[in-house]
């Protein structure tokens, strides 16, 4: 049985690009945008669009750009 809030079905996906450098920020940042799956700059990855997406995506806002 799937769980509703994660499955895929509703959910959709969001659009993830790196517009800035995580250099000279927060080691963590570098974490979130490596687990975002971006590699470098103007990469863009598709991620389901899921809270925890969501909150990695607001911690690194600065640096990223969004589309649904």
């Amino acid at each position: 049985m799937a769980n509703q809030r994660t499955d895929s079905k509703g959910a959709g996906t969001v659009k993830v690009t790196l517009r800035r450098s995580p250099i000279g920020f927060n080691r963590n940042q570098l974490a979130v945008v490596k687990s975002l799956g971006l590699r470098r700059i103007r990469h863009t990855v598709e991620l389901k669009d899921t809270p925890s997406v969501r909150g990695m995506v607001h911690k690194v806002r600065h640096l990223v750009e969004v589309k649904e």
